[in-house]
């Protein structure tokens, strides 16, 4: 069903922010200033307390419209956080966004109009459609990168298999729903292989994600990016295992 109001439509965007004191202020002076017609903006930090600083330039938000600002007494994961500001979210949509600028603001309207119009409920931001199979691409750090392209396409065969589906970015940042979509649902994931169980859980509810292609500029290790090439793909083995039979 399309979403239909006689006021504008609220999104919910969550953002999980720790240590990112090198982009967190550019990301949500971005945020405070994106205008979407048809729809307004709710704001959820959740801050993991960061240990350079981040912390601190998050609080300058407190209090600013649109801004609800949830700070974690310890870093327990992008899943916790991403889950903390779920139970915060009030918009009739929700979106997660990244404080690290690797995605583009500009690709909001896009990835809601689909939302909006009542075309799919689920939505997906794909970094691959404009980028070709190599969506990492480290100049510091290029046999990282190599491996990272290569694992992406084995773990998205692994989980396209397991669930009857083609997705080109099942790993993507920018997963666009209906907040209806998840109720009800318990999600429990505490790092990266939230974005596994999410994404297998609206799945079986029969909610089938359309991919809109989205702008991506990622980062390297040396410059800051936070997934483990070792403990993060066990976690997300374990996800796939779980959560594809387990009772909803």
């Amino acid at each position: 069903m399309p979403v239909t109001a006689s006021r504008p439509v609220t999104v919910s965007v969550i953002v999980p922010v720790y240590n990112e004191i090198a982009t967190v202020g550019a990301a949500l002076d971005a945020l405070a200033e994106k205008r979407l017609e048809g729809f307004e903006l709710q704001l959820i930090v959740v801050e993991s307390n960061s240990t350079d600083g981040t912390r601190e330039v998050v609080e300058r938000y407190r209090g600013r419209p649109a801004f609800t600002l949830i700070l974690e007494a310890a870093p327990r994961g992008k899943g916790h956080a991403v889950r903390a500001g779920l139970a915060a979210a009030t918009g009739e949509i929700v979106m997660i966004q990244d404080a690290d600028l690797e995605y583009d603001l500009a690709d909001y309207a896009r990835l809601l109009a689909p939302i909006a119009a009542g075309e799919r409920a689920f939505v997906l931001g794909s970094r691959h459609t404009k980028r070709g199979w190599a969506i990492r691409k480290f100049t510091d750090q290029k046999l990282h990168a190599v491996v990272l392209n290569l694992a992406h396409w084995t773990f998205t065969l692994m989980i396209n298999a397991s669930l009857g589906i083609w997705l080109t970015d099942p790993f993507t940042m920018y997963k666009v729903f209906r907040r209806d979509c998840i109720r009800g649902l318990r999600l429990e994931c505490d790092r990266f292989d939230l974005d596994w169980e999410l994404l297998i859980k609206l799945v079986r509810r029969g909610h089938r994600p359309l991919e809109v292609p989205v702008s991506y500029r990622s980062r390297s290790f040396k410059a800051g990016k936070k997934i483990s090439m070792l403990r993060d793909p066990v976690t997300w083995i374990i996800a796939l295992a779980k959560y594809r039979f387990q009772p909803l």
